[in-house]
């Protein structure tokens, strides 16, 4: 069930009708069952798979809590303790990869095997490709659990004795498939705590959602037609074509997941519950360390907190702090797919940021050395723009849809045959022309409120306008979703992010 589906907005009322009706200590069983069939309007049989990794970490926890109720006892063995604490984790993590590992990375897997058997000169040895579907939201529920796990063996929470709200809280609809990655210590907590229907909260996450769906609908799609023309056939184009398909992928993906979190968001703010932000106007970062501190916030905190920090951080050698960035990036990048494009990806991510931190004294030199003030705006501008364009480089392998794609895209960018794009050939990459330059205008309109950074101050400020005002607004955003929607036939589209 898509957010953009005229199932989601049936079901979405049918669910905070009977979220606000039934009594607090029931709402959790509406929730889950809610949640569940959320999950299952894709494929029902995956469902089992959420139990499953449900049940797994929960029982994680409750081990992990009996271990650490034996220290209460004057002959307790610590180390014994530990180790067998150690091995909660140890399995909770395993299981809990094994399933992720065959269900996503199985056939690369075999794949990239085949691969190097054929350069070897092993041709006549055959193996099985899996023909499973990959299930939906599958690395997002996965990470979510496992954090719950480790969160109890470092003793920042207590482990959840009630399997129901811990169930819901792997399983939450608004955040299920695509994030945000909440933490369980934010999260659950709020599930047990009463919520009464609040008017103005209501009011506020729909405007939320609204904008969110302006995002998805009005913006994401209509640059999705181009560049999907573009990358699908990326041998018959050169010069500009490319380039300007490249730059309306990144603003297709930044407006596409952050639509997603949005709406999530909005949702859960009617209920009562606040999910974390998850972006913060990315493509306003001065470098690239600060995209990721800025771009899908919940799953940067996920790696820093369980791979990054474990691995020692920066509190290690310098040569030792760039392999664990490193290693972060490339698990990022084989996080987001299973293909070797996603993992020079975040290769890519990782050279920039290593680069970028071994020049950092140069470039402070050459400032001082021309007098160039780093406090300026232009200088701000330049950082910003040089950040946008690595990072639009690297989505190059995140969008291609193999190697030799994303290499002869990479050949052929250039601003060869700029004229002809002007004089019309813009117009026949699957949008006319209303349409491409009102995907060109939303980009320059989206770029303008993060600039300013007034999403959130624009909806505060609207609920303090006067009514008549108020719904002027409300009217003119269902309107633009309506009429400026980009739909593109009957069945909604997608987020790109339900791949991974």
């Amino acid at each position: 069930m898509l957010f953009n589906s005229i199932e989601f907005l049936l079901f979405l009322p049918i669910v905070l009708f009977g979220y606000f009706l039934i009594p607090v200590k029931q709402r959790w069983v509406w929730l889950l069952g809610a949640s569940y069939f959320f999950y299952m309007s894709w494929e029902p049989v995956y469902a089992l798979l959420i139990m499953l990794s449900s049940f797994i970490t929960y029982m994680s926890g409750i081990l992990i809590h009996r271990e650490n109720a034996k220290k209460q006892y004057a002959n307790y063995d610590s180390d014994l303790i530990r180790k067998r604490k150690k091995l909660w984790v140890f399995l909770s993590f395993f299981i809990n990869l094994a399933i992720l590992v065959y269900f996503k990375y199985y056939n690369f897997m075999v794949d990239s095997f085949l691969d190097l058997l054929n350069a070897l000169g092993f041709s006549s040895i055959d193996i099985p490709f899996s023909q499973v579907l990959l299930p939906v939201g599958i690395s997002f529920y996965t990470f979510q659990a496992l954090s719950y796990t480790v969160d109890v063996y470092r003793g920042e929470i207590e482990a959840e004795r009630h399997f129901g709200y811990y169930a819901l809280f792997v399983s939450f609809f608004p955040q299920l498939v695509a994030g945000p990655i909440e933490r369980s210590s934010h999260l659950l907590p709020q599930l047990r705590k009463e919520q009464k229907f609040n008017y103005e909260r209501m009011k506020s996450g729909l405007v939320l959602m609204g904008w969110g769906f302006i995002k998805k609908v009005v913006i994401a799609d209509r640059l999705a037609v181009v560049v999907n023309t573009v990358y699908g056939s990326p041998t018959e184009y050169t010069g500009v074509v490319l380039i300007v398909a490249t730059l309306f992928f990144s603003f297709q993906i930044y407006c596409d997941f952050s639509a997603y979190s949005d709406i999530a968001i909005g949702v859960a703010r009617i209920m009562g519950i606040n999910l974390m932000k998850n972006f913060r106007t990315p493509y306003f970062s001065r470098s690239i360390s600060e995209f990721w501190r800025r771009w899908h916030i919940s799953l940067g905190g996920w790696f820093r907190e369980y791979l990054y920090i474990p691995l020692g951080g920066s509190k290690v050698s310098l040569n030792r702090t760039y392999v664990n960035l490193t290693i972060v990036f490339l698990v990022s990048g084989l996080w987001h797919g299973a293909n070797w494009t996603f993992i020079i990806w975040g290769a890519l991510h990782a050279f920039f940021q290593i680069s970028g931190k071994i020049t950092k004294p140069i470039r402070v030199k050459i400032c001082d050395k021309f007098s160039i003030k780093r406090d300026t705006s232009s200088y701000v501008a330049f950082q910003a723009i040089m950040t946008f364009l690595l990072v639009s480089f690297a989505w190059i392998f995140f969008r291609a849809n193999s190697l030799a794609d994303a290499m002869y895209i990479i050949r052929n960018l250039s601003l060869d045959g700029t004229s002809a794009f002007l004089k019309g050939e813009a117009f026949q990459l699957g949008l006319d022309m209303p349409d491409f330059i009102l995907g060109a205008v939303s980009i320059v309109g989206l770029l303008l409120l993060d600039y300013r950074s007034t999403h959130s101050r624009l909806i505060n400020k609207l609920q303090k306008e006067n009514l008549p005002f108020r719904w002027f607004v409300y009217y003119g955003i269902i309107f633009t979703i309506i009429i400026l929607g980009y739909y593109g036939g009957f069945d909604a589209s997608n987020f790109i992010y339900f791949q991974f």
